[in-house]
């Protein structure tokens, strides 16, 4: 196990060098749980410190909530409105570029 000493206060490890019970978000997210509002305990440092990945504690973790009917259908409504082109009302199966505000065939098909 390699530790060292950053400045942050966080314990500090090589890359695949963290103990047993600590995991980084995407590890969390796939497990089924989330931070729960703990902060991150250590670090993982690679690639000559240009990359960091920070550690939680997995005894302090909680399960992932679980989005209501009504909030996805909320964002189902957000999404096909990002879709919908404001001049000629048609769904598109692309979100419509906030640069031009209408879908490509009525900016003139061009990118």
């Amino acid at each position: 196990m390699t530790t060292t000493y950053d400045p942050t206060g966080f314990d500090t490890f090589a890359y695949r060098m963290a103990p047993d019970g600590l995991a980084t978000r995407r590890q969390l997210r796939a497990a089924g749980l989330r931070p729960g509002g703990h902060d991150p305990v250590a670090q993982i440092l690679w690639r000559r410190g240009k990359r960091i990945a920070y550690l939680y504690r997995l005894d302090l973790a909680a399960p992932k909530r679980v989005a209501t009917p009504a909030q996805r259908a909320a964002i189902a409504k957000a999404l096909r409105a990002r879709r919908t082109c404001r001049l000629c009302g048609i769904e598109r199966p692309y979100y419509i570029p906030r640069r031009y505000g209408c879908c490509f065939d009525c900016h003139g098909g061009t990118r």
